[in-house]
């Protein structure tokens, strides 16, 4: 990106793993931007992120938006990330504002990205770690209400950085899931389980290494079961680990996976 410095990283990434960009989920690094800097760069820390942000006005770079960086679990495919230096409890600095800006109206012009707050994952714009809950990782405290408050200023900043308003429509188009096919079961060849593994790779809870079969086999059971730990309302009643999906999770996996 344009007036990022670029500091790219040797491990931690997932090559050309950018399925789509959603939108720009802010961060904050409970740290600061040169040990967050040299953290990356170690092979266990098993996290990265696309752009950091110092408080004084730095903006890194360290995973091409092409590639997929470590940052929020199963948004990793779909959303770009931007870590801030600080600690939870922190306000962005006037310059990190400037910056996250410069990040969101760059995704806009460059992936048409919406300038407004997303509103959950399934939205597009500008979205923060805490709105993907247990999917995202977790983090229900990153980056902290505090700067939660301060995403309609970056999405203001933004516009004006674009120039254009922010034109991209509002709301995207209808999505309509493709019909659930009828006998779909774990342990069944028919009808293939080809488009619910793609699904899951789309969303990150089957990896893209794993060969599409017909058959419903473990891989595929335990991929739905992740899904369903993340979205528990779609599992069925009483049960902790859910191989089987049903209509309902069928389609909110897919508008998950395919929605823009």
């Amino acid at each position: 990106m344009p007036g990022a410095l670029w500091r790219p990283i040797p491990v931690n990434f997932t090559n050309d793993g950018q399925d789509q960009v959603r939108g720009v989920v802010v961060h904050i690094m409970a740290g600061t931007l040169p040990g967050t800097d040299s953290w990356f760069r170690n092979l266990d820390a098993r996290a990265s992120s696309h752009f950091g942000t110092g408080k004084g006005g730095q903006l890194y770079q360290w995973v091409d938006t092409s590639d997929r960086a470590w940052a929020q679990a199963a948004g990793n495919p779909s959303w770009l990330s931007v870590e801030n230096e600080g600690r939870g409890g922190d306000t962005l600095t006037d310059d990190q504002l400037d910056r996250n800006s410069q990040v969101l109206a760059w995704a806009h012009k460059t992936y048409g990205v919406p300038l407004r707050v997303a509103t959950s994952t399934s939205d597009r714009g500008l979205a923060y770690h805490g709105l993907g809950g247990s999917a995202w990782g977790g983090h229900t405290s990153c980056p902290g209400s505090r700067i939660v408050a301060q995403l309609p200023e970056i999405v203001r900043r933004a516009k004006t950085l674009a120039g254009d308003g922010g034109t991209t429509p509002d709301q995207p188009k209808p999505y309509t899931p493709p019909p659930f096919p009828k006998g779909l079961a774990p342990g069944r060849k028919s009808p293939s389980a080809k488009p619910l593994q793609r699904a899951l790779k789309a969303t990150g809870y089957l990896a893209k290494s794993v060969p599409e079969a017909d058959a419903y086999g473990p891989q595929t059971q335990a991929a739905v079961a992740r899904f369903h730990n993340a979205h528990p309302a779609y599992r069925a009643e009483g049960k902790s680990h859910d191989p089987a999906i049903g209509p309902r999770g069928w389609a909110a996996l897919h508008r998950l996976a395919y929605a823009k």
